[in-house]
């Protein structure tokens, strides 16, 4: 597949972006969930501790200042503590700080002088620290009393949990990335080769102008399946087209021949021997056919290329039509069947009447000479659909010629002489262009058409409430 940048690296990329921006957002929200953890658990030790130290100085508070009375331990690290009087000096402290003191920040103030405990982040030295200060009691003795206590651990532990969190989850970002694309690639390059392989099988196509060739269609029900059978039926119309243009051609080309052979035989006699009254009637009798045959081929023409007429059409009575019809053949009347005096279709009127009258003339030519030709209009009794029938007194059409009779260049076994054979077939042409259908039987031809529906059969139709 050529292209700087082909689908398959498309969503490849796609996916990893997304894999690794889904993967970032944990990387943010995981250390930030794991610190609040963290640090709750320490608090609740700092408070725990802080509790103890009250205790004692409320109960024996000469034991403040005994050794090891004071200390403690947390996740490995030391628990420091130091006690304070009302005046902020130091009363005890634990032997884990060694020859440092607690910073005596905001949150001693707060113990001090609003009695209430409080939570703060400090440093001891340059040791990171969480401290908590909590008031004491004026209960028992000793110089604690209204003082407060001051219990703080340090927070490295934490920080380096933390720093070794997102150091993971980055690493589980760019892994997750790596996989996504990789299995991205996998499986746009499974789900993209059956459309590869059509690709190739189109372009074959292409060279070869061969419609009867089909693409490969692959054993997955799926999408690119059913594109395949679609396209593969497309290529079926095109080839059936394909054989229908050949064939008209070739049948077009055999009707011309046979009246040009004609002319050109009767055209050297005549320059060979004069002019003789015979001869120069066939020449305008075969310059008649040619003229008849050359405009039913370019009236079939334009139905195959017309548009549908149902849209641009106009609202055309099938009676009026009917009767302007049989204005042409003095032996044709006109039935109108009892409701439908209005009946009326949406057509183009000179062609549905071109229509009309090509199976008036194959009545004319194929009933009886002295026989009577009927045009009837009638609604089917649902009344959506409008019928005009061309029926004459001859025998009509067998079964097997009636498949037949709408074919171009299709003549019957009883055929006269003269006709080019695509008469019915624009008729057949005609009415397929305007929605509607034409059918043979026996002598009686009739195209049906979609009816245009009045307003008052839809309220005639409409239910009583």
């Amino acid at each position: 597949m050529s292209g700087a940048f082909t689908l398959r690296a498309r969503v490849a990329a796609a996916a990893a972006v997304a894999i690794a921006v889904a993967v970032a957002l944990l990387a943010v929200a995981v250390p930030a969930l794991l610190q609040r953890q963290l640090t709750d658990e320490l608090d609740s030790s700092l408070l725990g501790r802080a509790v103890e130290v009250a205790r004692l100085a409320s109960s024996t508070p000469v034991l403040l200042t005994e050794p090891g009375a004071l200390e403690g331990r947390l996740t490995g690290g030391a628990l420091f503590v130091q006690v304070v009087d009302r005046r902020g000096r130091i009363v005890a402290r634990s032997g884990a700080l060694g020859g440092r003191l607690l910073p005596q920040g905001a949150a001693l103030q707060t113990a001090l002088d609003d009695r209430r405990g409080a939570y703060a982040d400090s440093a001891l030295g340059s040791e990171p620290i969480r401290v908590y200060a909590a008031p004491l009691g004026e209960l028992g003795g000793g110089a604690a009393r209204g003082g407060a206590v001051l219990v703080a651990a340090t927070t490295a532990a934490i920080d380096e949990t933390l720093g070794h969190a997102r150091r993971l989850v980055l690493l589980c970002a760019l892994a997750a990335a790596a996989l996504a694309a990789l299995t991205a690639t996998l499986l746009t390059r499974r789900a993209l080769g059956p459309l590869a392989r059509l690709s190739s099988g189109a372009r074959a196509i292409e060279r070869t102008g061969d419609a009867s060739d089909r693409l490969p269609v692959p054993a997955a029900r799926d999408e690119v399946g059913e594109l395949a059978a679609t396209l593969n039926a497309m290529l079926a119309s095109l080839e059936r087209a394909r054989e229908a243009e050949q064939r008209f051609v070739a049948d077009a080309s055999h009707e011309l021949r046979t009246p040009l052979t004609a002319l050109r035989g009767n055209a050297a006699y005549v320059a060979r021997h004069g002019g003789d009254p015979a001869v120069l009637a066939d020449i305008e009798a075969d310059a008649a056919r040619l003229a008849n045959l050359l405009d039913d081929l370019l009236a079939l023409a334009r139905e195959d290329a017309a548009a549908p007429a149902a849209a641009g059409g106009e609202e055309l009575p099938l009676g009026e039509l009917a009767r302007a019809v049989a204005a042409s053949d003095a032996d044709a009347t006109v039935v109108v069947e009892p409701g439908a005096e209005r009946a009326a279709v949406r057509a183009e009127p000179v062609a549905l009447e071109r229509a009309v009258g090509n199976l008036l003339r194959n009545a004319r030519t194929h009933g009886p000479a002295d026989g009577q030709i009927t045009i009837t209009v009638a609604l089917s009794p649902e009344r959506d659909r409008a019928r005009i029938t061309v029926a004459d007194e001859g025998p009509g059409l067998t079964a097997d010629e009636a498949r037949h009779a709408f074919e171009r260049f299709w003549r019957g076994a009883g055929a006269r002489a003269g006709g080019s054979g695509l008469g019915l077939a624009i008729v057949r042409a005609t009415a397929e262009r305007h929605g509607g259908t034409v059918t043979a039987d026996g002598a009686r031809f009739t195209i049906e058409l979609p009816a245009i529906r009045e307003l008052s059969d839809s309220r005639r139709r409409t239910p009583a409430a």
